[in-house]
């Protein structure tokens, strides 16, 4: 689960990291009415307006609307005419950005909807770094990761001067020890108060990761100011939906307008559900088996269009459900359901296909392969249903028939 930049240094500061003064606004009026407290709490006529969507690289996107208009605007007007000019020249902003399409290189070019800004101080910045910390499933540890090259994708530093990635992994049962947050501060080129202050930046960031079960925390950029002290200027985070149930508050900050409605819908049933981009829709029963159901289905010349695993306990209607969300979307040309039933029950299976059928219709080629638990009782409820469906022996003679049917090749 994602959440929004304002959301995320919420929880910084809950957990004393030091980020800007700033106001959430979902109206003009709201942003606003922001500018001058912000502007009075923090001494700083600047002040900055940001989208909020769940995508990076909004200071470089731009509005499908307003393709003038950044995703992350300075207002500095207030420097020349007083906080009345930057009120003025914010309600401008607003006005273009909210409701606007943002483009930016992580949300494709079909873009999305901008419902929120985070009015900001403006900050006095002397260096930009970057700063995260990741969950590595290779070894099952968080690890911090640095770079002076603040400001930059992370992937660009990793392939042009990787050397300049700093990392620290995280032993869970101590934590982020303090001679590895000092040794990542001194990497940074840090001295001195800045030194001090990044190095307590960096332990608090780890804490914070443990404790909330975040997949991933970052940071870009972190900024030193000219006074030494070091603060998250931007701020991302994805938290590991397996362990929400320990964090209500977290749960709570969920946004469904960001999120796939397909995905949203299928988490309500209790399906993983995952939207690619192929053609050829998936219904499986197991998470390895779903990945070896798509492997082979590319492997035969044809693309997955989803990841479903409907899972060992699924009900008709939950299987009804996995079907009808596969079905409704448009670039779905042919569905190969895959069952190896163990818990999962074929027969299970075959009604859900039967009930979903007979009420959305079938308008594309469906192959579906049976195989374990009551694998003979679902062959027959497939066969006596009426449906035209192709029966399958195994998963690669399944995957190459619906490939062929929705015209791919092997």
């Amino acid at each position: 689960m994602k959440i929004h930049e304002y959301q995320a240094k919420e929880l910084m500061k809950q957990h004393g990291i030091a980020v800007p003064i700033g106001r959430v606004a979902t109206t003009v009026e709201e942003a606003v009415a922001a500018v001058r407290p912000i502007v009075e709490a923090s001494g700083n006529a600047v002040v900055v307006v940001k989208s909020q969507i769940h995508a990076g690289g909004r200071g470089k996107g731009r509005f499908v609307e307003h393709p003038d208009v950044p995703g992350v605007n300075v207002v500095t007007d207030g420097l020349k005419g007083g906080v009345e000019a930057t009120e003025r020249r914010v309600r401008e902003l607003a006005e273009k950005m909210l409701g606007s399409t943002l483009v930016t290189v992580q949300t494709g070019p079909e873009g999305k909807q901008v419902n929120r800004l985070y009015v900001e101080q403006g900050i006095d910045i002397e260096r930009e770094l970057y700063l995260s910390v990741v969950l590595d499933r290779a070894t099952g540890r968080n690890v911090v990761m640095a770079s002076t090259e603040g400001g930059m994708e992370i992937e660009e530093v990793a392939a042009e001067t990787p050397e300049k990635i700093l990392r620290e992994t995280i032993d869970p049962a101590v934590g982020l020890l303090d001679f590895q947050a000092r040794r990542l501060a001194f990497g940074l080129g840090l001295a001195g108060a800045a030194h001090k202050n990044g190095a307590r930046f960096v332990k608090a960031l780890a804490g914070l990761a443990v404790g909330l079960d975040t997949d991933m925390v970052e940071i870009n950029p972190l900024v030193v100011t000219k006074s030494g002290d070091v603060m998250a200027l931007d701020g991302k985070m994805s938290f590991d939906g397996n362990a929400l149930f320990r964090h209500g508050d977290v749960t709570g900050m969920r946004d469904l307008s960001e999120e796939d409605a397909a995905e949203v819908e299928a988490s309500e049933y209790g399906l993983s559900f995952i939207k690619l981009d192929g053609s050829i829709g998936c219904l499986v029963n197991g998470a390895g088996l779903a990945m070896a159901t798509m492997d082979t289905i590319k492997q035969v010349g044809g693309e997955p269009a989803n990841f479903l695993d409907v899972g060992g306990g699924a009900t008709t209607e939950n299987v009804t459900a996995a079907f009808k969300i596969i079905t409704r979307d448009p670039n779905v040309k042919g569905i190969f359901i895959n069952i190896f039933g163990g818990i999962m029950k074929c027969d299970t299976i075959a009604n859900g296909v039967v009930a979903a059928v007979q009420q959305v219709g079938l308008e594309v080629p469906l192959v579906v392969r049976l195989e374990g638990t009551n694998v003979e009782l679902g062959r027959k409820i497939i066969d006596e249903s009426g449906l035209n469906v192709v029966s399958a022996t195994d998963m690669k003679d399944g995957a190459r028939k619906i490939v062929e049917l929705t015209g791919g090749v092997q």
